[in-house]
């Protein structure tokens, strides 16, 4: 249960990280600069890290189903 722990606070480390980058490229890329394709990142920033922080709670779900089973068929 601890790995379990520590993968979700290293994803969302991760993911919270790329999501203030994301939007500070984006709002510098859309408001300031004028730059369409900075916007672009920024924006694929943000995808980029709700879509590694969706996969990292379904990778900490799937395990613990798995051992729950186990667990069961053990006893």
């Amino acid at each position: 249960m601890n790995a379990h722990k520590q993968i979700l606070k290293v994803t969302s480390f991760i993911c919270g990280i790329l999501i203030i980058i994301g939007t500070a490229l984006f709002m510098y890329g859309y408001f300031v600069n004028g730059y369409q394709n900075v916007a672009g990142v920024g924006a694929g920033a943000v995808m980029g890290a709700a879509f590694i922080f969706i996969m990292g709670v379904f990778l900490v779900a799937t395990e613990e189903m798995i051992e729950r089973n186990r667990q069961r068929k053990l006893s």
